[in-house]
């Protein structure tokens, strides 16, 4: 199908829907004694119990199943900043995917702000009346202060441009690596694209060798943003706090230059960056087997047949008409589900690296062109929930 026709379509289904969400009650008041219980005097007794012991909101109201989408619009897909209003039809999308794939009641809250201080504090006083707060399209570095300032809300606060990519694209690797006949523990990648999700995906991949019953972390890892390598004897990231926190954790013979020095021997391409940026001659300059995720959207850094011919091995992107679609929909909604039933107050490194090798043993044999399951696949949410509560109920 045309990507025009797409477009066409969306716009016509949502002129007729009016938007994609609506609030169903779970009872029919079909007398006084039904509103009585409902509503007052019945409810006020219900208000009483939770008065005295906050808790008791997860068995008597929708705090139990609920997960507020909270945005402000500031780098919505790849349209860029587009503030909240633009924002709403994608975060209902959002919170369609969480209750068709987690049965997870998620609300779209856009707010009219891209102050951090003042996001931080709308999420503070909204969050009596969520389980789980999942940002989204938020541009770095603000997303970062943002999330780091919610950690302590007894609720899992998560930002899934980061969080949820990271996850989805360590799943790819484990599945790629395996078809490659390499170990995480042995390869080199290089990230290009050091905003939300480079910085999320270089972490994990760091934060993948805590557990050792499950691996070792990667060899190494290259972080390239639009002026070349991220070293620490850079003096123009000193203004940036992520950036130097992503120096120290990668490149450790400190090297400079630019992404075509960067790769050169590496075994893994991570595109989080812009279209067109990876040439064939670059990935010529790989390990062998090279492993490419390019997943700029909607034009990837490389497509995928210049990089097969190049010689990649095994080629994955963020769309969807192609083979091996990085998506995060395949990890938020049972991250969250399993969160929110393990009652969870924070989601933490070794609960993403559970679902991620959760996602990964949803294919059960992969190959070139199918390292992950399909996005519409229900049984991968139920899959990941278990083990991120299993988790969080044993690291607690």
């Amino acid at each position: 199908m045309k990507q025009n026709s797409i477009y066409t379509e969306s716009v016509a289904l949502h002129k007729k829907l009016k938007g994609k969400l609506e609030i169903y009650s779970k009872v029919k008041i079909k007398n006084s004694h039904d509103l009585s219980l409902v509503y007052t005097p019945g409810v006020a007794e219900v208000s009483k119990l939770i008065a005295a012991d906050h808790r008791r909101a997860f068995d008597l109201t929708i705090k139990r199943n609920t997960v507020a989408i909270v945005s402000d619009g500031s780098a919505v897909l790849g349209l860029g900043n587009i503030g909240p209003y633009g924002a709403i039809p994608v975060m209902e999308g959002k919170a369609v995917l969480f209750k068709e794939q987690a049965d997870i009641d998620a609300f779209p809250i856009c707010v009219a702000t891209q102050n951090a201080y003042e996001i931080i504090n709308v999420v503070k006083n909204i969050a009596p009346v969520f389980a789980g707060i999942n940002l989204e399209d938020i541009s770095a570095p603000r997303c970062f202060e943002i999330e780091d300032a919610l950690q302590d809300i007894g609720i899992p606060v998560m930002h899934d441009d980061q969080h949820g990519t990271a996850i989805v694209l360590l799943a790819a690797l484990i599945n790629a690596a395996r078809l490659a006949g390499k170990k995480l523990q042995d390869l080199i990648v290089t990230v290009n694209g050091a905003g939300a999700a480079g910085t999320a995906i270089v972490n994990l991949l760091r934060c993948v060798g805590q557990d050792k019953r499950i691996c070792q972390p990667v060899k190494d890892i290259f972080v390239c943003d639009s002026k070349g390598l991220l070293s620490l004897d850079r003096d123009d990231i000193v203004d940036h706090p992520h950036k130097i926190f992503l120096a120290s954790i990668s490149n450790h013979k400190r090297r400079n230059g630019t992404l075509r020095d960067a790769i050169a021997g590496s075994d893994v391409f991570i595109g989080v960056s812009k279209g067109n940026l990876l040439t064939g001659d670059m990935i010529q300059t790989m390990n062998q087997k090279p492993i490419i995720f390019a997943m700029a959207n909607p034009v990837p850094e490389i497509m995928p047949d210049e990089a097969i011919k190049a010689g990649a091995f095994i080629v994955g992107t963020g769309r969807s008409d192609f083979p091996n679609q990085v998506n995060n929909v395949l990890a938020f909604p049972g991250i969250f589900r399993g969160a929110i039933d393990a009652h969870a107050k924070r989601i933490t490194n070794s609960m993403k690296i559970g679902a991620a090798f959760a996602l990964a043993s949803c294919v059960e044999k992969p190959t070139r062109e199918n390292i992950l399951p399909s996005a519409l696949d229900k049984s991968v949410p139920k899959k990941i929930a278990a083990r991120v509560a299993e988790i969080y109920r044993r690291d607690s």
